[in-house]
């Protein structure tokens, strides 16, 4: 699984195109599928997406007064979840590079009653805009596969972990090799149309079946992270592979 073609292009689904080009191109989808971007992933995963976060909340053991950045946080589930766990000692900023996604996280956390420990950031995961050593825990949950420079992410996230601090990262990886034909079909056929439906977008949901197949496998995204300095780094794996949550320490 190719993070990079070169030092000018990556992959935007199956396509190569420009670095500078990607982050636009991502930015276009989500602005396309935000407003029904929790109803398709209901629709997409049959509603497993839920245990799959509530697995990785479950895992970040989150304690009261602690200060977590869920990135690429979007509509907000994981860090309306998170600002019941750290309390109001506790901080949360719910972080996404897309402000359509940001918009409709701020009207779910309104709608939810939360306020006083969660704040909202526009921010880029390649290049976070925190002090060092701030953050107990790091929460992604299917945002990696969208950016452009995977190892600058993860690097940009250790600085700014506390020694001793998590990162999390839950993303669509490899199944095995029994489901695969039957998740293949059900990515290539049934989740553009379920798009072209639902949200009137069939590209952007083609998009982001072909980002899947280009995400580097649970070995490789492993190794990555080891490479940028984190330590004790393991996977779950749930539904078979198809989705899996990595866990990396700062030391």
């Amino acid at each position: 699984m190719a993070k990079q073609d070169s030092d000018n292009t990556t992959h935007f689904g199956y396509q190569s195109v420009s670095a500078d080009e990607k982050a636009g191109l991502v930015r276009d989808v989500f602005d396309s599928v935000a407003s029904r971007y929790d109803i398709m992933n209901d629709l997409m995963s049959a509603g497993l997406h839920r245990l799959w976060k509530r697995h990785t909340i479950g895992q970040a053991a989150a304690r009261p007064g602690d200060v977590i950045l869920d990135l690429a946080g979007g509509t907000g589930d994981l860090a309306r979840e998170f600002s019941k766990k750290v309390g109001p000692d506790g901080h949360v900023i719910l972080a996404d590079i897309n402000a359509a996604m940001l918009k409709q996280g701020r009207i779910r956390l309104v709608d939810a009653g939360v306020a006083g420990n969660v704040s909202i950031a526009q921010v880029d995961a390649q290049n976070l805009p925190f002090a060092d050593g701030i953050f107990n825990c790091i929460t992604m949950a299917f945002g990696l596969r969208n950016v452009t420079n995977k190892d600058a992410a993860l690097s940009s996230m250790y600085k700014t972990l506390k020694p001793g601090g998590k990162v999390m990262i839950l993303e669509f990886s490899q199944p095995g090799k029994a489901i695969k034909p039957a998740y293949d079909l059900y990515s290539f056929k049934v989740l553009p149309m379920l798009g072209k439906l639902v949200a009137g977008d069939s590209d952007s949901y083609q998009y982001l079946a072909e980002s899947i197949r280009m995400h580097p496998d649970q070995e490789t995204l492993k190794s990555m992270m080891e490479d940028a300095g984190f330590e004790r780094c393991r996977y779950d794996n749930l539904a078979g592979g198809i989705v899996a949550l990595h866990i990396g320490y700062r030391i």
